[in-house]
């Protein structure tokens, strides 16, 4: 099945004060809630794009400043399949990962608002549906993988009660 690409208006270094408000930070605690407020500065409303399933297409060095946790949470709870951009500040890479959300590192200049999607993380391509074009994508270390396919670290700790199952 294909999803739909949202780029952002601003490509290049979105900040986790954009992705959700600082504001916000301790005032909602719902994450479906705290969901409805992303990207609020940059485009109200912005949320209501999202389809479940769809990607956020951005630039480079996506989800730099701080390191606040409800970013990665905020566009997990979304609905977002994934978010795909040139580059990542580490720190939200690795919140992103803790929590489940699948980051994918690529080229992005081949896709545009509403373009169709698929991703495939097995073969390491993004097929752009309404372009015709394959996008080569970095692979996703094993160990990130399967934090994805758990749900994140919490989940993997769960069920495995630590990481002797990654190693």
């Amino acid at each position: 099945m294909s999803n739909f690409a949202h780029r952002l208006k601003i490509q290049n270094d979105i900040n986790t004060d954009y992705i959700i408000s600082g504001r916000y930070k301790f005032k909602i605690q719902d994450e479906k809630e705290l969901a409805q407020y992303i990207f609020e500065d940059l485009e109200s409303g912005f949320y209501k794009k999202i389809k479940t399933g769809d990607f956020l297409v951005a630039g480079e060095n996506f989800g730099c400043g701080s390191s606040r946790e409800q970013a990665p949470v905020a566009l997990k709870a979304s609905g977002l399949q994934a978010v795909i951009a040139k580059s990542f500040a580490r720190i939200f890479y690795r919140n992103a990962f803790n929590v489940g959300l699948c980051l994918v590192e690529c080229e992005t200049n081949y896709m545009d608002d509403m373009d169709e999607l698929e991703l495939d993380l097995e073969k390491n391509v993004i097929r752009n549906i309404s372009k015709g074009v394959n996008i080569e994508i970095k692979p996703i270390p094993e160990i990130m993988r399967k934090l994805l396919d758990k749900g994140g670290v919490i989940e993997y700790f769960r069920e495995f009660g630590g990481f002797k199952e990654i190693v």
